[in-house]
Formats: structure tokens, sequence, C-alpha cells
């Protein structure tokens, strides 16, 4: 059942993946192409999700939003993991006033509202790169992994081969590399594939009230936030792009507790 929740999740995230980046080229109208003859015309034929109010097809624009959200999603999860990763391990190894002082700053940076901190680099973000938001989201997802780590870390240098590898003169980062880094891969593989869902989520939170991705960029966030006012009246505008959301997010929460699931079960 596990399996099947993780290969379930698997072929829909390669679908909508699929759709944003290949799917988008093959369609034949752009996200921003205005056709002044077809104006708010709802799911048909030819524009299978319909139109907006200045005749651009929804369909090309859920892809586009995909594509970004993807993307964002991927970055921020590489992103705030490596730096968990890395933070996390010579915090762990080392230990004393490294350690106390990486954990000083989660501790502060966790109990720091992330909305606000996002509010306060908000408008860095405006007429600049949504490659920002990545930065910004990732500066509020970097913590509960880096403690985490830290605290598998601070097991695994009493282990054996960590304790010979440091009679041998192995350094920090012979230690992280060969020996650290290799028995924290599925705790990390984990934390990366659920801080994807998170930060599609976040990405698509902070674009809805204005703080992340803004118009004329799109994401699913933007594209919610714009149907959202039509919500009742012209449903596609809202319902495709959150449709999306909902698909993408929750089939990425699947792979990931699916793989939580199968790193816990006993072997044998």
């Amino acid at each position: 059942m596990v399996r099947r929740a993780v290969w379930g999740g698997s072929a829909v995230v390669v679908l909508l993946a699929s759709a944003a980046f290949a799917g988008a080229a093959l369609w034949p109208y752009g996200p921003l192409e205005q056709d002044y003859g077809a104006i708010l015309q709802p799911p048909n034929p030819t524009h299978w999700l319909g139109t907006t109010r200045l005749g651009e097809d929804v369909l090309a624009q859920v892809l586009a939003g995909l594509r970004t959200s993807i993307l964002v999603g991927l970055a921020v999860a590489v992103l705030s993991t490596a730096v968990a990763a890395v933070l996390g391990c010579v915090a762990g190894l080392r230990g004393g006033a490294l350690d106390a002082g990486v954990i000083w700053l989660a501790d502060a940076m966790l109990v720091f509202p992330p909305v606000l901190l996002v509010a306060l680099m908000s408008p860095a973000f405006e007429g600049r790169s949504w490659l920002l938001v990545v930065g910004a989201i990732a500066a509020i997802h970097w913590m509960l992994p880096t403690r985490m780590v830290r605290a598998r870390s601070r097991v695994l240098r009493d282990r054996g081969f960590v304790r010979a590898a440091v009679v041998a003169g192995a350094g920090p980062t012979h230690i992280v590399r060969r020996h650290l880094l290799p028995h924290l891969g599925a705790l990390l593989a984990i934390d990366a594939t659920l801080t994807v869902g998170t930060a599609v989520l976040a990405e698509a939170g902070l674009s809805y009230f204005g703080l992340g991705i803004r118009p004329p960029d799109l994401s699913l966030g933007t594209l919610i936030a714009a149907g959202a006012p039509s919500a009742l009246t012209y449903g596609w505008l809202f319902l495709a792009p959150a449709a999306a959301l909902v698909l993408l997010v929750g089939a990425v929460a699947a792979i990931g507790e699916g793989i939580r699931a199968m790193t816990a079960e006993p072997v044998g």
C-alpha cells in the first residue's frame, strides 16, 4: 500500500511536470496571448479550461503557473536541504561553541514569525526576479531539518567508523562527505521531498497575498488570487489553478510520506 502511494504520487508528479514543461510548448496558445473574440468563455473544445477577462487561455496560464511553482518547490528543497545538511553535520560533528551557535540561530529563526520575515523582505521582490522568492522561502525552511541532521550527526560521531576516521587523521570535510552524509541520505531525501510541497504551498500563499511572485509573472498562487473574486461566477478561473495546486501538493506529500514509511519498515 505504501509503495502504491509512492508510485501513484510519482506518476501524478511526472504527469504534471510533463504537462508544465513539454505540454506548454505543444499547446497553441501562450499564457499572455489575448483573444478578444473569446472573452470569459467557459471550458470548450477550443479552450479546454476556458478563457479569462482578457481572452487569455486558462490552460496555458495554469501550465505556466505550474511550471513556476514546480521550479520554486524544487529550488527551495535543494537550497534548504543543502543548508540543513551542511550546518547540521558540522554542528553535530564539531560540537562546542559552533554547535551552540547553530542551534541558537535555528531557535531564534523558529521563534520569528515566518510571514513577518517574508513581509519584511517583500519590498525587495518588486520588479525583480521571482528567484528572490526562493531565497526568502528557503530562509524560513532550513531550521527544523538542521536540528534533525544535527541530532543524527551527534549520534553518528560516536560510532566506530567515525572514530576510526578521526584517529586516521581524516578532516571534518572528509568525515562529513564520506561517513555522515551517506547515513543521512534517507533523512535528507524525505525532508527534501516534503519541502517541495511545503514550498509550493508557501509560494502560493505568499503570492495570493501579494508578498511573493507578482504579475505579470505567473504562478499557481497568482492565478488563484486573480480567480478568487470570480470563484462563484466564472468558476473555471479559480478552480483550474486550485485543482493543479491540490494535485501537485497531494502527490508530493504521498511520495514523501511513502518514503518515510518505507525507511521506517523493519528489515527481514
